[in-house]
């Protein structure tokens, strides 16, 4: 999925929720991310068109809470306990993630397959409806 800057996105959303692990001190999501505003599009595996600076699940640990939640790797992260992810730095993303107060995260994400079967369902019948959400976002706000 690309986009334009300043223009609405809509895209098929799932509601993915994640209990962190806690190990000692730590809290464990169990992925690992990448992309975001400041790294180079060109090195995402996961940009069809090389363009795409969002944030994408780059790993996932194997029985760990992410892949018991059902978060996939290439999956991109549109928002995080309600915020943007959007237009946000690595950084930024990381923070957002693993925040110490935070046991819970609510991320809304995006799949190619969940693309393509509300494409294939909505060609196929028009009045069938989808399980996911559509997320349409103002990128200038």
């Amino acid at each position: 999925m690309s986009f334009i800057p300043g223009q609405p996105v809509t895209a098929v959303v799932q509601r993915i929720e994640i209990k962190k692990l806690h190990q000692k001190d730590n809290l464990i999501l169990g992925f690992s991310i990448g992309g975001g505003i400041d790294q180079d599009p060109g090195q995402n595996p996961f940009s069809e068109d090389k363009t795409d600076k969002g944030i994408y699940v780059t790993r996932i640990t194997p029985g760990g809470p992410a892949h018991d939640a059902g978060l996939m790797m290439g999956d991109k992260i549109m928002q995080v306990n309600g915020w943007d992810m959007t237009m946000v730095t690595h950084d930024q993303a990381r923070k957002r993630l693993t925040k110490k107060k935070e046991d819970v995260v609510r991320l809304l994400v995006t799949r190619k397959s969940l693309e393509h079967a509300v494409k294939q369902s909505m060609g196929s019948s028009p009045g069938l409806k989808h399980s996911g959400a559509t997320y349409n976002h103002n990128l200038m706000q």
